[in-house]
């Protein structure tokens, strides 16, 4: 997808995209950082979006891996079918329904989870309950990855996990804060 009709969704759809521009390499670098590629089994992302994300993710991931990638909109589920990768899942659900498409796929827990989901735009009850289905549903020992263009939701993240660690991307338009927490 081009910048331009990128820009152009996220104007249409701001409060699901929650950005007008794609996420630049070094936030889809930080939000991956702390996946050990060599050990995971199943990855989940919430917030595929354009596949930005996702496109890093499949790169760095071993043939036995497998990406569950969470996603609404239809013409974005489109989009992440034509990666055309078998190690791809779409699932066109909320995210609050990890379990369901972590048991139809094998698994019973993820080994981490990364979010681009912009809670800030969610339901507050929509987004507490899609953060304790992360937790939920993420092997202890486990790192969930959420980015972010504010730190406004920090304590909801503190609140459910427990611990927060935050980088500050500058080089993202806008500039980005990538929050970590490790379930416990």
């Amino acid at each position: 997808m081009t910048r331009l009709k990128f820009f152009v969704e996220g104007i249409r759809n701001i409060k699901t995209t929650g950005t007008i521009t794609r996420s630049s390499r070094f936030v889809c670098r930080r939000l991956i950082k702390g996946i050990d590629f060599s050990t995971a089994k199943c990855i989940v992302e919430l917030g595929g979006g354009d596949g930005v994300v996702t496109e890093h993710i499949l790169q760095n991931m071993g043939t036995d891996t497998i990406l569950i990638t969470f996603e609404i909109l239809p013409q974005f589920c489109d989009l992440l079918r034509s990666f055309n990768d078998d190690r791809l899942i779409i699932a066109q659900d909320s995210a609050e329904n990890i379990q369901k498409h972590l048991l139809e796929n094998g698994f019973e827990k993820a080994d981490y989870i990364v979010s681009t989901l912009p809670f800030v735009n969610i339901p507050e009850d929509l987004g507490t309950r899609i953060l304790h289905a992360a937790k939920d549903n993420l092997k202890t020992g486990g790192i969930f990855s959420q980015l972010n263009y504010t730190l406004l939701t920090k304590d909801l993240y503190e609140s459910i996990f427990g611990n927060v660690n935050f980088d500050f991307i500058m080089r993202n338009v806008p500039p980005a804060f990538i929050l970590t927490c490790v379930k416990k």
